[in-house]
């Protein structure tokens, strides 16, 4: 487990970059926008949250 942490964190996989690529891959099917979003990573993952309705406003 341990080697699989250090791997994905020697690559610059984090989690905020994967959730990005996740909603910004199912909102607008494009690999330009998730590679961007993904490179923002925890930027994008809190605006999503803060401009959707339901997000964390509720």
């Amino acid at each position: 487990m341990s080697d699989t942490r250090n791997t994905a964190a020697q690559a610059g996989i984090g989690l905020g970059s994967a959730i990005a690529v996740a909603i910004s891959w199912s909102l607008h099917k494009s690999i330009l926008w998730a590679i961007i979003h993904g490179v923002l990573g925890w930027l994008y993952v809190i605006y999503y949250a803060v401009t959707r309705p339901g997000g964390l406003s509720g």
